[in-house]
């Protein structure tokens, strides 16, 4: 782990020495399908990237400075230095140009590349975990094995790592006991959270469940944006929620945690998604969701249900929990 941690902390401090975004306010808008985007070969020269077109109005890879993007034509899914990210706006090529949303940029891109930092003397201390279901709710279920029982094992692993690392954490069950969404969140702002986790594994249905496999880290979906499951809305949803204030500290987090997962854990790479689950809504600090794994693979099931394997989980999440406080910390 230490090695994997100090590459963390040098990819960090590169992000944090280089060039800071060049202002969105700046680039020409053009209006395509009824929504305003810009050139991303406007955006590359405003940050001293490389533009090239891997396959020619297709697939086109940015570089430059703790930057290595790549985007696909009419796709949400682009790679950011090596993680997936989901993009509330496909892509759009025009005139041998992509374009992307200011917005996509404003609150998906930026917030990775350069996040913001904490207000001065404002460290990250407390971090309240919060393990999926509980009680009557058992969460997804294959055969005997429930996904209630698993979270919380996971939750108690990751709490002794992250004490290790010299955070205060507490749990907002310790039991077999069902809680309601609303109070999740509630709890957590009670305790004076810095971070909220909630930890969850996944499952699939259908043709090809079984192959599904790896990790997925939600945040609160933008206001105004899609959702990385909805169908694509120009409207978007316009109501904001206590979470919003932290758009930019969320994406950050849950990159870093996916980062960390694919990395560190070595998961299959599912991608940072966009959702406007309730504890992530009324959460009063940065705060995602964690889909750790996938009860229905065969490969996935043996990180959930074997004790080191979770411990596994528990360090790369606690690494990049840790890569995150790098990065915000003044």
């Amino acid at each position: 782990m230490k090695a994997a941690f100090c590459f963390a902390l040098l990819w960090a401090s590169v992000l944090a020495a280089g060039a800071q975004p060049g202002a969105l306010s700046k680039l020409e808008r053009a209006t395509l399908f009824g929504r305003e985007f810009v050139s991303l070969d406007d955006w590359a020269r405003a940050n001293r990237c490389r533009v090239k077109w891997i396959t020619p109005r297709r697939e086109l890879q940015l570089s430059g400075p703790g930057c290595n993007l790549l985007v696909s034509a009419d796709s949400r899914k682009v790679t950011l230095n090596g993680i997936y990210l989901w993009l509330s706006t496909p892509i759009v090529v025009r005139d041998d140009s992509a374009h992307i949303t200011p917005a996509d940029l404003a609150s998906t891109i930026h917030p990775v590349l350069w996040p913001s930092k904490n207000p001065v003397g404002r460290k990250i201390k407390t971090i309240v975990l919060d393990p999926g279901h509980g009680g009557s709710d058992p969460g997804n279920q294959e055969g005997r094995q429930q996904e209630k029982k698993y979270t919380l094992l996971l939750a108690r692993e990751l709490g002794e790592q992250l004490t290790k690392a010299g955070f205060k954490v507490s749990l907002t069950r310790a039991t077999d006991a069902k809680l309601e969404l609303a109070q999740r969140p509630e709890m957590a702002q009670r305790r004076g959270a810095d971070l909220f986790l909630s930890l969850h594994f996944n499952s699939a249905d259908g043709p090809g469940a079984a192959a599904v496999r790896g990790a997925e880290v939600y945040c609160l979906t933008p206001v105004r944006a899609s959702s990385t499951n909805d169908r694509i809305s120009h409207g978007g949803h316009a109501t904001s929620y206590p979470g919003n204030r932290f758009d930019a500290r969320n994406m950050a987090l849950a990159y870093q945690i996916q980062r960390a997962l694919v990395r560190r854990g070595g998961a299959e790479d599912r991608g940072v998604r966009r959702a406007r689950f309730e504890i992530l809504r009324e959460a009063e600090m940065p705060a995602v969701l964690i889909e750790a794994a996938f009860m229905t693979n065969s490969s996935d099931a043996k990180r959930i249900y074997d004790a080191t394997s979770r411990r596994a989980l528990a360090q790369a999440i606690t690494e990049g929990v840790l890569a995150y406080k790098k990065l915000v910390e003044p």
